[in-house]
């Protein structure tokens, strides 16, 4: 199976399925002597991980990573780094009602057609768990963006019809530490409190629901990207897209540039005390002609319902009957909460990646 490997110098290939062994990830590409702390790459994986609260699954899994090569006394030596994390809480039981009936919305139709076979516990490679591996390795590649002052943060702007307002940052880790008050992870904490409600709502019924989570990358340096097909902002729609259960990318002003004229929309260009370069408005969300300019980069990406619900539905068989099934196992009602570290480890391997694309574009002035 193709498909497995993202990025082009700092290079993930993750493999593993849902109910499987373990999942994991290989990092080829990252620099040598990059401490490596396991702490912080743990507590990434620990915001994505199942079973956190009435508003997610209540699989359990620990998601303990090791890494197997590729570090050597707390620093990567430069050599391909392996990453594994076992699966612990497999029900495989959960899934033998849809042995042979395509769930709705689901990869099982269009697996079984391609491949002529399909894991059908819990989707097998197509499930979502594989994305534990993405966070694993998105946060070495946060560590990198560390050194050179770059930080990412998301958090979730909307679920349903819900809708935060924009939520200022002034620091990065002060960000972060409002949004995980919260089971949520929504910096605003009166919105939180209603979505959390609607989700329980919604869990209730046996029923799935949507949402949205923006992201900011934050002094990220000018340059970044590359002409015409590789563009900064091309890459991340792909990263971003490439998540499960993605159904839409935007950013800067989105669609609803579509909507202003170009007096409005032009950002204008000032230069400050320090002698920097910044624009006074972000229309174009850090990215110009698919090159950064050193403003923040922001964008948003929305997830539609998790397909598995407890009700009863219509679909068909394996032989194209008409057939009946009903959702079981530990699914969750609305996927944005456990997104948030996704969609940040995705952001990180696009924008570690063009970094070290971009470190010889130049060539030093005599």
């Amino acid at each position: 199976m193709a498909g497995n490997s993202f990025g082009q110098l700092f290079r993930i290939t993750t493999f593993g399925e849902s109910h499987g062994e373990a999942i994991g990830v290989i990092i080829d590409g990252c620099p040598s002597q990059l401490p490596v702390d396991m702490e912080y790459i743990q507590g990434e994986l620990d915001k994505r991980k199942p079973g956190q609260s009435k508003i997610t699954t209540q699989r359990k899994e620990s998601d303990t990573v090791r890494i197997l090569s590729g570090v050597f006394e707390g620093k990567t030596t430069g050599t391909p780094i392996m990453m594994l994390i076992p699966n612990e809480d497999q029900r495989s039981k959960d899934y033998n009602h849809n042995t042979d009936v395509f769930r709705p919305s689901h990869a099982d139709y269009t697996y079984q057609t391609k491949y002529g076979i399909r894991d059908h516990r819990g989707g097998g490679r197509s499930s979502a768990r594989e994305t534990a591996a993405r966070v694993a390795a998105g946060a070495l590649a946060k560590l990198l963006l560390k050194t050179q002052g770059i930080e990412i943060v998301a958090h979730v702007s909307s679920v349903g019809k819900i809708n935060a307002p924009n939520v200022e940052i002034t620091s990065a880790q002060e960000f972060i530490n409002e949004r995980e008050k919260n089971i949520v992870r929504c910096a605003d904490p009166a919105t939180a409190e209603e979505m959390i409600e609607f989700i329980d709502s919604v869990r209730k019924d046996g029923d799935t629901v949507g949402g949205k989570v923006i992201c900011h990358i934050l002094n990220c340096p000018v340059g970044l990207g590359e002409p015409v097909f590789d563009k900064l902002h091309a890459e991340l729609g792909k990263a971003m897209l490439s998540i499960n259960a993605v159904h839409g990318f935007e950013f800067g002003s989105g669609f609803a540039g579509s909507e202003m004229r170009g007096s409005e929309h032009n950002d204008i260009f000032v230069k400050t005390h320090l002698g920097d370069v910044k624009t006074i408005t972000n229309y174009s969300g850090g990215i110009q002609g698919g090159i950064s300019n050193g403003m923040p980069i922001d964008f948003k990406v929305a997830f539609k319902p998790v397909a598995t619900i407890m009700q009863t539905q219509a679909t068909i068989d394996s032989a194209g009957n008409a057939a009946e099934i009903s959702g079981k196992g530990r699914h969750d009602p609305c996927v944005v909460p456990r997104a948030v570290p996704i969609v940040e480890a995705m952001a990180a391997l696009v924008i570690a990646d063009y970094w070290l694309r971009n470190r010889n574009t130049i060539l030093p002035q005599a």
